[in-house]
C-alpha cells in the first residue's frame, strides 16, 4: 500500500529559479524627467521583445508601486531630487523582493556616491544624468539581455531571525507570530514565518491558517529545495506574509536530512526580505542548524527564576557565522501575579533586557481564539513588537559617506548590500 501520510508535491526541477514565476514582470522603470525617460526607452528598445514599462516618477513613486504589485526582475529607479537618496534606496529595498536587479539613475556624478549605491546598497549599476541612449545601452543593456549577471560570490537574500523560548510556555510562538505579522502586514515587507516543528508547531494555528504541504519533503530532501518550492509550500496569511509550516501525525518520523536548514534558508532568502523562524531549543539537529545560520537570535523569557537560569545558559551559546550581535532578550509577561519584577530579573541576569512585553492574558488569549495577531488589539504588545522589529531589522545605512568609514576594520570596509545582500571588501 502506498504511504498516503507523505505530502504530495509536484516534482520540481532544482535548476528553476524565480524567473519561472509568471507574476513577475521583466522590467519596470521609474524616471523623473522626459529626456531621461526617452534615453532609457531608446537605449533598451532593441534588447527585448516585450513592451517597456517605463513610468514617470522618482523613487518615492517606485516605493509606493512596489508595495502594491509584484516585484519585477529588473527595476530602474530615479533618485534625482531626493535629499537623502541612500535612505530612499533603503526604503525601496524593504518594499521589493531581495533578488531584484536594481539599476539607479540620479544627478550626483561622484565616485564616492557611485560606490555607496553599488557596494553599500547592493544596486547593480548607477548612471549619472544627463543620460544618453548609448550610455543606457552600454551600462544597463547587459542586465536586460542576460549577458551580465550577479557574480557567484553574491549571496542573495533577506534577513533571517530566530525566536526561541528559553523554556516552554514563555510565549515565544506568540512573539514570533506578532513579529512576522508586523514585518509583513504592518510594514509591508516580504516576510515568511517558518515553523520547523512539523508535529507540535502552533504558529499557523495562532493566525488561523491551515498549514500547507511540502515542508516535510523539503526537510527530508534538501537537494530538491528551490525558491519555487519554498513559496509553493508557504501559505498566505496576510498582506506580504506567508507561513511555512506543517502538521504531521505524531507517528510520522521527522527525518531531517543534513543540510536541510541551510538549503531552506537559502531558498527563503531569495524570496523574502525577512524570515522569522519559531525555533524551539531542543537537541534536534535541524533546530541547532537554524539557530546557527540565522542573522539574529531572539530569546524569549518570562519573569521567573527558572527562566533566568535558562536564559543565562542559552546566552553562552557560540554565535553563528552571520551573527554580529548577542541575542535580543525579550522579557514577556511582565506584571504576572506572583512573578519577579523587571528590576529583579535584570539584577539576576546582570544585564538589561532589550524588550519588555506586559502581561495581558485577556487580549493575548482573545487574539489566539480569533486567530489574529495580538498586537492588533493590545497597545502594550504592539509597542514592544514594533521595537523588537526595529532592533532585529538591521542597521539602516544613512546618507553619509562617513558612516561607511566608521565600519572600517584593519583598512578594509565590510558592507552588506540591501538589494542583493552582497558582502564585499574594498581597500
Amino acid at each position: 500500500m502506498p504511504d498516503d501520510s507523505r505530502p504530495r508535491v509536484e516534482p520540481l526541477r532544482t535548476d528553476r529559479g524565480l524567473d519561472a514565476r509568471p507574476d513577475r514582470p521583466a522590467l519596470v522603470g521609474f524616471v523623473a524627467d522626459s529626456k531621461s525617460e526617452e534615453a532609457v526607452r531608446e537605449g533598451l528598445h532593441d534588447l527585448t521583445s516585450d513592451e517597456l514599462d517605463i513610468r514617470r516618477g522618482g523613487i518615492r513613486a517606485a516605493i509606493t508601486a512596489m508595495q502594491r504589485q509584484a516585484t519585477p526582475k529588473m527595476l530602474i529607479v530615479d533618485v534625482s531630487g531626493e535629499e537623502r537618496p541612500l535612505s530612499a534606496l533603503g526604503d525601496l529595498a524593504n518594499a521589493v523582493e531581495p533578488d531584484v536587479c536594481v539599476l539607479v539613475i540620479g544627478e550626483i556624478d561622484h565616485v564616492d556616491f557611485y560606490r555607496e549605491v553599488t557596494r553599500s546598497m547592493g544596486a547593480s549599476e548607477y548612471l549619472a544624468k544627463p543620460l544618453t541612449r548609448d550610455a543606457v545601452t552600454r551600462h544597463f543593456g547587459g542586465f536586460l539581455s542576460g549577458q551580465v549577471r550577479l557574480g557567484q560570490d553574491v549571496a542573495l537574500g533577506g534577513r533571517a531571525v530566530s525566536v526561541t523560548g528559553v523554556r516552554g510556555g514563555v510565549g515565544a510562538t506568540t512573539v514570533a507570530v506578532n513579529l512576522a505579522w508586523n514585518l509583513g502586514v504592518a510594514m509591508h515587507r516580504h516576510t515568511v514565518l517558518l515553523d520547523p516543528d512539523i508535529h507540535l508547531g502552533a504558529a499557523a494555528f495562532l493566525l488561523n491558517v491551515q498549514p500547507g504541504m511540502g515542508l516535510r519533503m523539503a526537510l527530508e530532501m534538501p537537494e530538491r529545495i528551490d525558491a519555487l518550492l519554498a513559496e509553493r509550500a508557504a501559505v498566505p496569511a496576510g498582506d506580504r506574509l506567508h507561513i511555512l509550516a506543517s502538521e504531521e501525525k505524531p507517528s510520522v518520523a521527522a527525518n531531517h536530512a543534513p543540510g536541510a536548514a541551510a538549503a531552506m534558508l537559502d531558498a527563503l532568502r531569495r524570496r523574502y526580505n525577512f524570515i522569522v523562524a519559531d525555533v524551539p531549543f531542543a537537541p534536534v539537529s535541524l533546530y541547532q542548524d537554524l539557530l546557527d545560520l540565522v542573522d539574529q537570535r531572539v530569546l524569549v523569557m518570562s519573569p521567573t527564576l527558572a527562566a533566568i537560569r535558562d536564559t543565562v545558559r542559552l546566552l553562552t551559546m557560540p554565535k553563528g557565522p552571520r551573527q554580529e550581535q548577542r541575542p535580543v532578550i525579550v522579557l514577556n509577561r511582565v506584571g504576572l501575579p506572583g512573578a519577579l519584577t523587571r528590576r529583579q530579573v535584570e539584577e539576576a541576569l546582570k544585564m538589561k533586557v532589550d524588550i519588555v512585553i506586559p502581561d495581558q492574558p485577556r487580549q493575548v488569549g482573545n487574539a489566539a481564539t480569533l486567530g489574529e495577531a495580538a498586537m492588533k488589539t493590545s497597545v502594550g504588545v504592539r509597542v514592544a513588537i514594533q521595537e523588537l522589529a526595529r532592533q532585529v531589522a538591521g542597521v539602516r545605512i544613512l546618507d553619509d559617506v562617513a558612516t561607511a568609514s566608521s565600519r572600517r576594520r584593519g583598512g578594509r570596509t565590510e558592507r552588506r548590500g540591501w538589494f542583493s545582500s552582497k558582502r564585499t571588501s574594498s581597500s
